[in-house]
């Protein structure tokens, strides 16, 4: 914030405390309709009480507990491939500091992809990476992991016509259906781009003139910017794009197993395609900005998926409320690890600010 705030040129005295203090009502505002939907709206969805949930919940061994924790912490370092893929020099141990740090800001804030993206920045300046390896970076990890989320219903789609029972929800043939067209504009634009200048010469010329029409005052040129970011995202995507598609499988399936871990200790008992909808239906809208992560609105769609296949309600919503305190709360406490380990790293200058002190020296 700070950053953008001196770029802007605006009195950083006089912004900062408006800007804590949006950003501290957004979080309130955000994590209590998160607890609002949890409290009072998830269990009516489901038809069931919470002391029913609770009577469920406890039953959990503490060694299952504990395993679900390492599942988590593999998960998460799985994805430091996707990390390590996307910004060369960037060691597996940073990676995972990044990783935690960022989503435990970015699971405290509705929309948190913004703070977390924040995180990520100052950390690996601090390392000495430049602005733009850095902003590269978070571009192509972003397109990977929308591109994943969006075909996950697909699978899901698969899974359950590979089964016995064929009977798709009409909401997830939606999501299927919309993570299919989305994905082909993503995956088709960004392909675009890579493979041919003149695509990305008259992609960038289009988004300027719409938001030509939308903003009169304008300092980007989106053509300028897709044109400076196609070399360089070239570059990642040539030499990345395995590490950061491994990472990602990794990062999904080792969930997805602590997903099956969490239904087979509440009791639910389903084929695996349907819980594979049900996972795939939650991961997709963890996208949802109204709350931290999608926090409600996950749960909610979980477990009527799970309820409408025939699971018993307190279990199926028992054994969604499990898998988001280890996939979602579970990551606030490992941040903070992460930020306290990035405390104690070593640092270095940012690129730029030794090139540009070099001169000084001769």
């Amino acid at each position: 914030m700070s950053a953008s705030t001196r770029a802007g040129g605006v009195d950083e005295s006089t912004d900062r405390p408006r800007s804590w203090a949006r950003t501290f009502l957004q979080g309130a505002l955000g994590l209590g309709l998160a607890a609002v939907l949890l409290v009072w709206g998830l269990p009516r969805v489901a038809h069931v009480t919470w002391p029913e949930i609770w009577k469920v919940l406890s039953g959990v061994p503490v060694s299952t507990a504990l395993l679900l924790l390492v599942g988590v912490v593999i998960g998460l370092y799985c994805y430091t491939f996707t990390l390590t893929g996307s910004l060369h020099g960037l060691r597996h141990w940073q990676a995972l500091i990044v990783n935690v740090a960022g989503s435990s800001v970015g699971n405290l804030l509705p929309g948190g992809g913004a703070a977390g993206l924040a995180a990520t920045y100052t950390i690996c300046r601090s390392w000495g990476f430049s602005r733009r390896d850095i902003s590269t970076s978070a571009i192509v990890t972003g397109v990977w992991n929308v591109l994943a989320r969006i075909a996950l219903p697909l699978i899901a789609i698969a899974a359950l016509l590979a089964g016995a029972d064929s009977d798709v929800p009409r909401a997830l043939k939606d999501a299927a259906v919309a993570g299919a067209v989305s994905g082909a504009l993503i995956l088709g634009t960004f392909v675009a781009i890579l493979v041919s200048e003149r695509a990305a010469v008259g992609i960038g010329q289009g988004f300027d003139k719409v938001l030509g029409r939308l903003f009169r005052r304008r300092n980007m040129s989106v053509k300028a910017l897709v044109i400076d970011l196609r070399a360089r995202i070239n570059d990642i995507v040539r030499t990345g794009w395995l590490s950061m598609s491994l990472g990602l499988v990794g990062f999904f399936g080792v969930y997805y197993l602590l997903f099956l871990v969490c239904m087979h200790t509440t009791g639910v008992d389903l084929f695996y395609g349907q819980l594979f909808a049900a996972y795939a239906l939650g991961r997709l809208l963890t996208a949802v900005g109204v709350t931290p992560g999608g926090l409600g609105v996950t749960e909610a769609a979980t477990s009527a998926a799970l309820i409408a296949w025939g699971a018993d309600p307190a279990q199926a919503v028992a054994g969604a409320v499990l898998f988001s305190v280890y996939t979602h709360l579970m990551e606030i406490p490992l941040g903070a690890l992460g930020w306290l380990a990035w405390s104690v790293s070593p640092k270095k200058a940012p690129v730029e600010d030794v090139a540009h002190a070099e001169p000084s020296h001769g």
